[in-house]
Formats: C-alpha cells, structure tokens, sequence
C-alpha cells in the first residue's frame, strides 16, 4: 500500500472547514495522500473559503446539489479515489489529523489490513451520559453479532483498502453508514484493528447533527447484515 485518500464530506462548515483542511495538510504522512472534499449541498458558502486550496491543487473538490447525506458523499469521495487506502475525516475539529500516521503504521507494517481509530472520553465538558453510553452499546452489540472485540464503531476515522470500501457496497444516506461498515466488513471476517485516538465531541450548540434516532438505526444495520448479509 504506497498512498491514501482522505475523504472529506462538508455539509455548512463555514466555520471549521478551513482550519480542518489547514490542520491536515500541515501533517507529515508516511505515503502519498491526496484529500478529495466532497460538498453535499452546503448553502452557507463554506466551500467559498478553501477556494485557494483547490485553486493551488492541495485539495480536490467535488459538489453535489441537493444535499443527499453523508452516505451519499463518501459514495462520490470512494468513486473518485485514487489512493490504495481510503479513510474519512469530517470537518468539524472534532478529530485530530495528527492521528493519521499512527493508524496507517499497523497496515504498512503488515500487522492489519482494517484499522480503527478508537475515541477515548476523558476530561471533556461536550460528552453527555447518553452520547458515551450510545457509543459503547454500538460497539457491544457489533462485537456479539459478529463474535468480535471493538471498543467503538462509530469513530469517524478509519483506514481500510480503497477495494474493500467498494466491495462492501455501502447504501446508506445518513450516519448509519459508519453501522453500515463496520457490520459489513465483519461480516467479511475482516478483523479491525484499534489505535487510540485523541477525540474532541462539539455540541448541539456547535453544530454537532446526529441523533439518538442514528443509534436505533445503527442498532437495526447491524442485525440486518447479521441475518441478511446485506
């Protein structure tokens, strides 16, 4: 595996989109890496403000309107990906690019060929009881569906081969495609890899959009591809 695709889905994030984007290309990674920004239907012109970046070809941008979830633009963002891996990175501040060499390594180093960043929730005034627990009810009923261990399958950041993100034939729209995944790849008998992560959760306040009602239906995805396989 000699590069990676990041692939970032936007939907109105003026306000972080240009610091997530300053803050990734300023680490050194171990491979080649380009960074694809998949716009989904944004109105409040956050695409306005990394314009230089995609002027310049640090970045690579695509838009599509209307707005169709996030299942939807990772689906462009694995289309157009050039790179032997592919991993996701959103733009709201919440995860650190820093973490990217560490979790590429047990791949390059042949130890993995699915790798999880794994959030921990220390010392942090944004995580409610409900948002921890949620969290790491997912990740107990995916370990007892697929007899796995995995501390958390709701992270954002996770690296896999860029075949097996099409293998797995993700059809999603919304945030159930992280469910979607993960059961998938299980059902693959793909073991994944933990790394630990440092992890920052925003508020409702600061724009944070899933619901509990993600949960019922990750809950749902994941006995679905448990009996189904699909």
């Amino acid at each position: 595996m000699t590069s990676l695709t990041i692939v970032m889905p936007v939907y109105n994030e003026r306000e972080t989109l240009r610091t997530a984007l300053d803050r990734l290309l300023a680490v050194e990674m171990p491979i080649d890496t380009e960074v694809l920004v998949v716009d989904d239907g944004s109105t409040d012109g956050c695409i306005e403000t990394i314009q230089d970046l995609v002027d310049g070809g640090a970045v690579t941008l695509y838009v599509q309107n209307p707005n169709q979830g996030k299942g939807a633009a990772l689906r462009r963002g694995i289309a157009e990906a050039k790179g032997d891996l592919l991993t996701i990175l959103d733009a709201d501040l919440e995860y650190d690019p820093a973490d990217f060499p560490a979790l590429l390594r047990p791949i390059l180093d042949g130890e993995a060929n699915v790798v999880y960043g794994a959030r921990s929730y220390g010392g942090h005034a944004a995580y409610s009881f409900w948002f921890v627990l949620g969290n790491k009810m997912l990740a107990l009923w995916a370990s007892l569906l697929f007899d796995a261990w995995l501390t958390d399958i709701e992270t954002c950041l996770k690296v896999a081969p860029t075949s097996h993100w099409r293998k797995v034939d993700l059809r999603s729209n919304g945030f159930g495609i992280e469910a979607e995944l993960t059961g998938k790849l299980l059902a693959m008998r793909e073991r994944i890899f933990e790394v630990p992560i440092s992890y920052r959760a925003r508020g409702r306040e600061e724009g944070k959009k899933i619901q509990w009602t993600d949960g019922v239906a990750a809950l749902w995805i994941l006995l679905r591809i448990r009996l189904r396989g699909k």
